[in-house]
């Protein structure tokens, strides 16, 4: 279990089943309201990791689950979620009619690009990264020390972008989201916390944008 405290929010991860998916729990440390980001797997280890943040805030209580995308690995807990935390739950909208045939949930509040949630102060923003599938959000806020953090899906990560299967016109679309919403808005120092494996920042991966688009993968 990992933990980044920031002023605003603490941000705690685990990772879950033979795939290495992250689960993220966002807490603001004032207000105790807590968002969950991808109820991907392994149940009692998000209900460990949600007990493991009793102490980021005085009364801490999760008012909400995000989804990124509607892959089959990042769902596979959502059922059990949201039968104990009865709170609304987030993913774009484009993927709300396959995240209901992967894991019979009916997502409370489909996403449009800029969309955003309040945790209680802190603004957390949906972006619309189309490529990996049709509705895969990024979720990004900024803490107010000045550090931006991005969860980012399968839609970002150390050396490149998500998996778009060898489809030209996909990964372009992937790519060029991710350039324009990501790169050309945030700054180096923006934190990418993505839905498999290590973090990485925004700084470390714009000099390969090129590269990728070139490689075309």
């Amino acid at each position: 279990m990992n933990e980044l405290l920031l002023d605003d929010v603490a941000i705690r991860r685990v990772s879950v089943s033979d795939m290495a998916n992250n689960v993220y729990l966002v807490t603001n440390r004032k207000s105790g309201e807590q968002l969950l980001i991808d109820a991907a797997d392994d149940m009692p280890a998000i209900e460990q990791l949600i007990g493991s943040a009793l102490g980021d805030a005085v009364n801490p209580r999760l008012i909400g689950i995000a989804t990124t995308h509607q892959h089959w690995d990042h769902v596979r807990a959502l059922a059990q979620a949201v039968a104990k935390y009865p709170v609304p739950t987030y993913a774009g909208t484009d993927d709300v009619e396959g995240i209901a045939e992967e894991c019979s949930v009916r997502i409370s509040t489909p996403l449009a690009h800029g969309d955003q949630l309040q945790l209680g102060d802190v603004v957390i923003t949906a972006i619309h990264l189309r490529g990996h599938t049709p509705g895969s959000m990024a979720y990004a806020l900024t803490d107010s020390s000045g550090q931006e953090i991005i969860f980012s899906g399968d839609s970002l990560f150390p050396g490149g972008v998500g998996n778009t299967w060898k489809d030209p016109e996909r990964f372009t679309s992937l790519l060029d989201d991710v350039t324009e919403r990501i790169f050309e808005q945030f700054s180096d120092g923006a934190k990418v916390l993505p839905g498999h494996g290590d973090s990485t920042t925004v700084g470390t991966e714009r000099p390969h944008l090129g590269e990728w688009r070139e490689r075309g993968w």
